[in-house]
């Protein structure tokens, strides 16, 4: 159901977009950089966050990992990673699928600063087998997110 969600949000958004299925696994950052022969920090993960009160996803260079002073300093809380059902809950994908596209509520999506490093970049696309290219700009575009500066390379 989840890569569905997928697909039907970018034929109305993006028709010019397909996910790209394996047969491999691409639920790690090396897993899919390995299946798809990219750089690790092509990798466009999804993180889940709880900050306050509020949840939110972080798209990030696959490489990146969360910086707790600047995410706090944007956000004005600590983050917290959302346990597995949780994620489940905000995105309807599985941890090693979660993307930022065909969401069933509205959240709140921020692009980190460390996606602008390539030209491509390649989030998931709702499944542990399923990615789309496509790049930094295009991704935040297209989810209507906002550009922070929260990892640490």
């Amino acid at each position: 159901m989840s890569r569905e969600s997928v697909q039907a949000f970018l034929e109305i958004h993006a028709p010019d977009i397909e996910p790209v299925v394996l047969s491999d696994s691409t639920a790690t950052v090396a897993e899919a950089a390995r299946a798809l022969g990219v750089e690790e920090g092509q990798i466009a993960k999804t993180l889940a966050l709880k900050v306050g009160e509020e949840r939110i996803l972080v798209v990030m260079a696959g490489t990146g990992r969360l910086d707790n002073r600047k995410t706090k300093d944007t956000f004005g809380n600590r983050p917290r990673m959302l346990p597995a059902e949780e994620v489940l809950e905000l995105t309807s994908h599985q941890v090693g699928g979660v993307c930022p596209f065909g969401l069933p509520h509205p959240v709140r999506v921020f692009c980190d600063a460390s996606l602008r490093a390539f030209d491509e970049v390649w989030p998931a696309a709702g499944d542990r087998n399923s990615s789309v290219c496509l790049t930094p700009d295009r991704l935040a575009e297209l989810v209507g997110a906002q550009w922070v500066d929260v990892s640490k390379l």
